[in-house]
């Protein structure tokens, strides 16, 4: 498969980290109709929206409420920008025709003042809607989906921690849907880190992992590592003693007030740190975890620019001869560190990863390009693979799978001085090596029963779309 070279410089620009300043200014850029702004007014009518027959054809919706985009937060109507750049990758990464893809926006009010006093705001002025009448309009919309499209591929992208879990557990199992920001990031990250575990040569079974983040993100990573390592022959509650989430409060404990289900399964046995020593007592911060628990891996999915400190990452560097470190936030203004600091307070040593492009670095007296560890290299090949074999689930399988096909396509496993992940460049050959792997599993666990082993990479080809452009020249005077 031929390699976009133009995906490498326009990914920047659809994506992170323009995406993340488009949606805070939206408003002020709107020109012309993309997509659909859905209110709670609009509830009894969702029907009579969907009916237009404009919309025939549509295969696969981004939908969002707005409440967490990126790491910026509440952007209201403005969080648009992101199923529209999200939708932009199914076309130029996984090969989807952009008339089978519809951006949604769930315009459920916002608690942004900025927002609600901004004169040129295009969205519902009101304040954000939660409880029985926004889970009600949930379910209306989902319910008016499935009527409208049965076989629809629907991505949850950038809703708040509350609801992103939740929302994908009651739905999972109604249509094929999945939430990008749990199981997407989970995705790339697991398969980054299987890509270094070639390169450090520690197993995935012994190693130590902190995420710096305890909301949905981070316990999707944390829930698909854990998956990783009980295949590598762990129990679950060895694998899940492996992990060290930080959160707001500090690490997250056992018996501490606020925790959330899903946040259960990876808090630590108090018993577990006795003897640690700590700067403040009453609270453990994330360079206590570094120095006690002595991780392998650190991850960042916080939004907090510049979490990761040099005391933090130098520590990371003592207790470990190749530390994995990836600061995942996006936009490029909230990742927890640069790649040249991490590169400078680890001698080089590192194996990086990072979720926003930033500039090459300098290493060994060479410019290396950092890997953008970044879930463009998963939700291209999931929505090609599950829509080529008409897949009726996403399962957690299916997201193994990706990870797994990610991990093998790493450069570093021929060479280990070479990237984790291929260039962006490549990320149609990715997508479609992630969407081989996601097509079988879901015919292995029974989600594409009408398609044959022998029939998917036929289907796979059929339904990749390449764009052809009438060339252009010079006019003859």
């Amino acid at each position: 498969m031929r390699r976009w070279s133009a995906l490498e410089e326009l990914l920047p620009v659809v994506y992170t980290p323009t995406v993340g300043a488009g949606c805070q200014q939206f408003s002020r850029l709107y020109h012309k109709p993309r997509g659909l702004f859905l209110s709670i007014p609009h509830q009894s009518r969702l029907d009579q929206i969907f009916a237009q027959p404009r919309f025939d054809a549509v295969e696969a919706i981004v939908v969002t409420d707005g409440e967490r985009i990126l790491g910026l937060g509440d952007e209201g109507a403005g969080g648009m920008g992101t199923p529209i750049g999200k939708l932009a990758l199914y076309s130029g990464g996984g090969g989807m025709h952009p008339a089978a893809t519809l951006p949604i926006l769930l315009d459920v009010g916002t608690d942004n003042s900025d927002c609600l006093a901004d004169p040129l705001y295009v969205g519902w002025r009101h304040e954000r809607v939660r409880g029985q009448v926004y889970d009600d309009f949930i379910e209306a919309f989902v319910s008016a989906v499935t009527r409208r499209w049965p076989r629809v591929l629907l991505q949850w992208e950038d809703f708040a921690k509350n609801n992103a879990t939740r929302l994908l557990e009651r739905y999972r199992d109604r249509l094929c849907t999945f939430n990008d920001d749990v199981q997407g990031t989970a995705a790339v990250a697991t398969g980054t880190l299987l890509a270094a575990v070639n390169v450090t040569g520690v197993p995935l079974a012994e190693q130590r992992v902190a995420v710096f983040g305890g909301g949905s993100a981070g316990c999707g990573i944390a829930g698909l590592i854990r998956s990783a390592m009980c295949d590598a022959g762990l129990s679950e509650n060895e694998a899940a003693a492996r992990f060290f989430m930080v959160d707001r409060d500090g690490l997250l404990i056992e018996g501490m007030p606020g925790l959330v289900p899903f946040q259960l399964p990876f808090v630590q046995k108090r018993q577990s740190i006795e003897g640690w020593t700590l700067d403040h007592p009453d609270r453990i911060e994330l360079l206590d975890v570094v120095r006690n628990a002595r991780p392998t891996v650190l991850i960042g999915v916080s939004g907090q620019a510049g979490a990761f400190t040099e005391p933090v990452i130098r520590a990371m560097a003592e207790c470990n001869e190749r530390p994995v470190i990836f600061p995942l936030s996006n936009p490029t203004s909230r990742a927890e560190a640069t790649p040249s600091d991490i590169e400078a307070w680890t001698a080089g040593r590192v194996l990086a990863g990072v979720g926003s492009p930033f500039l090459p670095i300098l290493r060994n007296g060479a410019r290396f390009k950092v890997d953008q560890t970044n879930n463009s290299y998963i939700f291209p090949g999931i929505g090609l693979g599950t829509l080529a074999v008409g897949a009726s689930r996403v399962s957690d399988g299916m997201f193994m799978a990706a990870a797994k096909a990610l991990a093998g396509s790493s450069p570093a496993r021929d060479n280990p001085r070479h990237n984790l992940l291929p260039p962006v460049s490549a990320l149609r050959e990715v997508a479609a090596g992630v969407a081989l792997a996601v097509a079988m599993q879901a015919h292995k666990e029974g989600y594409a029963s009408d398609v044959t082993v022998d029939q998917i990479q036929q289907r796979l080809r059929a339904k990749i779309w390449t764009p052809r452009y009438v060339p252009l020249t010079a006019k003859q005077k």
